[in-house]
């Protein structure tokens, strides 16, 4: 587990010695982790390993971007605590690995969601000797004290400090890291309060929120809480202002959040289609794969459908299988099923938009599973000819053809 050492959360009385940057976070902290021989910077960025190869070319630098098995040959423990905590780490991160089974068509989430986290569960804490003497709270004291979460902070959250508040983010982010701990954070009122830190804070402290959050959201009922507290419209925004690293964190907790249908509404309604289908574009960083999972997701209800239809995601999708990378191929004749398995309307403007001859094209030498995908897709357009109009929510609003 990640210690607050060097990273520390400051008492009302007290300040730093010398100014620091608002928007330093423990993320460059955390990235150093995994190259203990590299000084931290832009240089020593670290990125996600693609489907099972050691291959390093779409490697990212999201926070929730890690294989676990490049941790194993990475990041050990670092003191012999980390070790007798493995086994509880271990069971975090399994509870993580929950999101990627559930979207198991979507590989790129099956390293996303757990590795990183499985890393900051089982890293130790390595204190800096150059640290000024601060009342700082890592996540040792937090474990062998009476200290709660609500008063120590919780209410740091709120600060006008942006260092103190970027400082508890992290803190809380650690603790939700742990599973035993997230009913407490829970409960001790955490969850608007991160909410108001993703609306207010640094980058970073944006980032940190919206990754504490996605550990939160492992509470099922958590997810429509954290959606009532207003955690959709400023994740949205992260997808248009944030960095690439910020886009991929509200990437990946609005996809968890809208498991929860109200959680889809509200993500269409706070516009987050037309960003989605610009991020389409953003190809070889990652953000365009995701984007398209999410936006699968959306187009499981019909206010969805009709954004997608209407921000111009058919063509984007169709433009995507004809000359994308092979796998955001993938990702994209998954999303046009899901537009177009119940809805007649979308099968005619796909065709309209010259789909048939890629999609052909990739049934025939695509994967395995884009092959099987394609075929479906050109059966439903097959369909198409027998006539039939409008659009119909498949069983609970879901998306029966992404089980196929």
């Amino acid at each position: 587990m990640v210690s607050l050492a060097g990273s520390q959360i400051l008492s009302p009385k007290q300040r730093p010695c010398a100014p620091r940057r608002p928007g330093h976070s423990m993320r460059t902290i955390r990235s150093a982790l995994l190259h203990p021989d590299s000084p931290p910077g832009p240089s020593s960025r670290l990125r996600a390993a693609d489907e099972g190869d050691s291959d390093i070319e779409n490697l990212t630098d999201s926070v929730i971007d890690f294989r676990l098995s490049e941790l194993a040959a990475t990041a050990g423990p670092a003191h012999p605590a980390a070790v007798a905590k493995s086994s509880s780490a271990n069971a975090a991160a399994t509870e993580m690995l929950e999101l990627s089974r559930d979207f198991s068509d979507y590989s790129s989430f099956n390293s996303d969601i757990s590795g990183e986290l499985e890393r900051l569960a089982a890293a130790a804490a390595t204190p800096r000797s150059d640290a000024p003497d601060l009342a700082a709270v890592d996540l040792n004291d937090l474990e062998s004290t009476d200290l709660s979460a609500d008063a120590a902070l919780v209410p740091l959250l709120r600060s006008t400090d942006p260092v103190a508040q970027e400082n508890a983010v992290t803190a809380l982010l650690n603790l939700s890291l742990e599973e035993r701990n997230r009913s407490a954070i829970t409960a001790a009122g955490a969850i608007k309060p991160l909410v108001y830190a993703l609306r207010t804070g640094t980058a970073s402290a944006k980032q940190n929120a919206a990754c504490a959050l996605l550990s939160l959201s492992g509470i099922e009922e958590n997810r429509a809480t954290i959606g009532a507290c207003g955690a959709v419209a400023p994740l949205v925004a992260l997808l248009s202002a944030g960095s690439t690293r910020g886009k991929k964190d509200a990437l990946t907790t609005l996809y968890r959040l809208c498991s929860a249908r109200r959680n889809k509404e509200r993500a269409v309604s706070a516009g987050a289609v037309v960003p989605l289908v610009h991020l389409i574009d953003e190809r070889g960083t990652g953000t365009s794969e995701k984007a398209m999972v999410v936006l699968a997701s959306l187009a499981s209800i019909a206010e969805g459908r009709d954004a997608v239809v209407e921000a111009g995601g058919i063509p984007a999708l169709v433009e995507t299988i004809e000359d994308g990378p092979a796998r955001e191929k993938e990702f994209a004749v998954v999303a046009l099923l899901q537009l177009c398995s119940e809805c007649s309307s979308n099968r005619a403007l796909l065709v309209r938009e010259g789909a048939i001859p890629p999609l052909v094209a990739l049934s025939q030498s695509g994967s395995a599973r884009a092959k099987h995908k394609a075929e479906t897709l050109l059966g439903y357009l097959r369909e198409q000819r027998q006539g039939g109009g409008g659009c119909r929510a498949g069983p609970g609003g879901a998306a029966t053809s992404m089980a196929r």
